[in-house]
Order: structure tokens, then sequence, then C-alpha cells
């Protein structure tokens, strides 16, 4: 079938109640997002902003040490070699494009059953390379979450799979945008991703400058995660 690129005679009942269940994630995660009930995902979002970084380390025949995420929703990644410039900013652009490819993911049942495999394989295998025991408690906690939900949509009437690879998705795309307001503009973190990438950029550009930058491209992708959702609903 030829992708409906246009989005012709748009929308089918699939696409709104896509196009719904992205906006009611998105007002429940802003109207909770200083409560504790969001805590666990949020931790989620920076682990997989930790692992953007440790993936582009080993990408460009880096060594990746450690990662650690804190209960105050910081991490860091311990990483020897690789391409420093590259590996700076694949934190908030890794966790956007995380973010999208899991947006896009919950369109289809097959689709949501290989996200949630990936994420499971991927909170395994950092258990064993964490640094600290909020991180590996994460690991743990989310495994037996997502198997649970796993063996309720296998089992039951509860079709919930797709919905929490979507919530997840639409998380790390709105929490990448916020994290870089919140380290560049309200708080000013001089340590922060952007603010070492300007250091070792030779382009003229500030901290502030670079987060903006990939503050763009991270609602570029939460737009492009939409509307490719919206063609492949089609």
């Amino acid at each position: 079938m030829t992708p409906n690129w246009e989005l012709r005679n748009c929308c089918n009942h699939d696409q709104v109640v896509f196009l719904v269940t992205v906006g009611v994630c998105t007002v429940v995660i802003l109207a909770l997002w200083r409560t504790i009930l969001l805590k666990p995902f949020k931790l989620v979002t920076v682990f997989l902003h930790e692992a953007s970084h440790a993936i582009a380390c080993k990408l460009t025949c880096g060594d990746v040490e450690g990662i650690q995420v804190h209960a105050d929703e910081g991490g860091t990644t311990q990483t020897r070699g690789g391409i420093y410039w590259i590996i700076l900013p694949a934190g908030y652009l890794g966790s956007s494009f995380w973010g999208m490819l899991l947006i896009l993911a919950s369109t289809n049942l097959l689709t949501a059953r290989i996200a949630a495999g990936c994420l499971l394989l991927a909170l395994f295998i950092v258990f064993f390379i964490a640094k600290n025991w909020t991180l590996r408690g994460l690991c743990i906690g989310f495994i037996v979450f997502l198997g649970v939900v796993w063996v309720l949509q296998e089992t039951t009437k509860a079709r919930v799979l797709r919905y929490v690879i979507l919530f997840i998705g639409v998380m790390n795309s709105l929490f990448s945008v916020y994290d870089i307001y919140d380290d560049l503009i309200s708080r000013r973190v001089h340590s922060s991703d952007a603010e070492k990438f300007a250091e070792v950029c030779p382009c003229p550009c500030s901290g502030v400058g670079w987060g903006a930058i990939w503050g763009l491209i991270s609602l570029v992708f939460l737009c492009g995660a939409m509307y490719l959702g919206l063609v492949i609903l089609s």
C-alpha cells in the first residue's frame, strides 16, 4: 500500500485515537510533572539520556566505564576515549530520538512488543554495568512493570502495552525539551552537556545557543513522530 504522505482524507478512527492519546498523555504529564507519580518515568528518561551517551561513545570507539542515574533526576556516564563532540549532544538528542521511535512503535501492536522487548533487554544489560543502586533499582522496577503489562496484554482484554510505550515516548520527547530549558535557561547549569559542548566546539556559539538548537531539534523529532504516526495509521 502506498503511504499517504499528504495525509489526504485525514483523519480516520485510528488517527483520531492516536492524536487524542498523545494529547491526553501530554496533559497528564504536564499536570503531574512535579508529583512523585512521574518520578519512575522521569528516571527512565534520564536512563535513556545516559544510555545515548554510552551508545555514542561505543560507536566512536570509546569505552563506557559506568552509568549512574540519581534520585534527583540527574545522571552521569563515565566514558574514556571516543569522539567527545559527538558523545556530548547524544544525550539530549538521543532521548528525543528514542521518544520518537517509541511513539512510532506504539502505532502497531507488533512494533510495540518489539520496543518493549528492546527496552527490557537494555534495562537487563544496564543493570550489570550500573554504578549505583538507584539505577539498579530502576532497572528491576521497570523490568517487573513492563513484564506485568506484557502479561496483561497477552492474557487479558487489557490492551495496554501500546499505550504504555506511547506514554514513555511522549515523556521522553517532553522531558528532553524541558531538561534543556531547565539546565540552560532557568538554572544555567555550567556543567551541562551544552555548556561543555560550547567549550570544545570551534563554532562561536554559547551553551545556551547550543541548547536552543538542540531544543528545536527535539521539537522537530516530536513533530516528526506525530506526522509519521499519522502516515502509518493512514
